[in-house]
């Protein structure tokens, strides 16, 4: 018979600070949680000392800075882009829910509704992968004050924990030589809290992370071949108009001869 053609148009779509973000984030990702957990585990790895203490945490530390850096310019970026840059194409909104409910209707029609952006439950995902690494920074910030003494908050900490008549400036990490106990108590559930926070947070980040994988490779597979080469490339083709309706995309049209029957 002869050969199905199937009429392929290419659109650019995630401009390249968005893919810069999306794998400078993974890299550091990556590198916090494992130097997360070799602090969690220090007995175990045999490490041990006060300075091999202050050391992990600065370098969780320094690479929190980098983490946070990079997702606050990717927000910066978001406000102040058009397009697939925008935060409204990278956030769920208010009809968000609409959109979802159109989208499983489709899909349980036996339809393949394409995207160009993410689809509904991709926007979703990422939008909550997004509130996590928000707490996950502000609590890291927090307990960067409260441990080893690092801006925004290790100046305000040490004020608040320093012995009466010395000079906080004097207070170092894991010396409670000019700490007043009574204060440093005063603190701590706040602390604990900050900690716990931040840990459980990034145990629901990895649980989005392997989801949000997952469902990429599913939906490549299955459903919009070119979904991950995307992010590398900006690109995206698209068998038929992509649902969320592109403003302005530039494309240009592609013919590919593929096999059918």
């Amino acid at each position: 018979m002869t050969p199905e053609i199937k009429t392929l148009r290419e659109y650019r779509v995630w401009p390249l600070p968005v893919r810069l973000f999306h794998w400078v984030n993974l890299l550091l990702v990556l590198t916090l949680s494992f130097l997360g957990l070799v602090m969690l585990f220090k007995p175990e790895l045999g490490i041990s000392g006060t300075d091999a203490k202050v050391g992990l945490k600065t370098a969780h530390v320094v690479v929190g800075y980098l983490f946070i850096a990079n997702l606050a310019l990717r927000l910066i970026y978001g406000l102040v882009s058009r397009g697939y840059g925008s935060l409204g194409h990278m956030l769920p909104g208010p009809s968000s829910i609409k959109t979802l409910a159109e989208y499983k209707a489709r899909t349980k029609r036996g339809e393949k509704p394409e995207y160009l952006g993410h689809n509904p439950k991709g926007k979703l995902a990422v939008g909550a992968m997004v509130l996590l690494m928000l707490v996950i920074g502000v609590t890291g910030l927090y307990r960067a004050g409260t441990d080893i003494y690092y801006p925004p908050f290790g100046s305000s900490i040490q004020s608040q924990i320093v012995r009466d008549g010395a000079s906080a400036a004097n207070i170092k990490p894991y010396d409670d030589t000019f700490v007043d106990k009574a204060k440093a108590d005063a603190i701590k559930p706040m602390k604990s809290l900050a900690g716990k926070t931040h840990v459980y947070a990034v145990y629901l980040l990895w649980l989005f992370a392997v989801i949000h994988i997952a469902a990429v490779i599913y939906t490549d597979n299955r459903k919009q071949p070119g979904i991950i080469s995307a992010m590398f490339s900006g690109r995206k083709w698209l068998q038929q108009p992509p649902a969320d309706v592109p403003d302005g995309a530039e494309n240009r049209d592609i013919s590919q001869e593929q096999g059918g029957h």
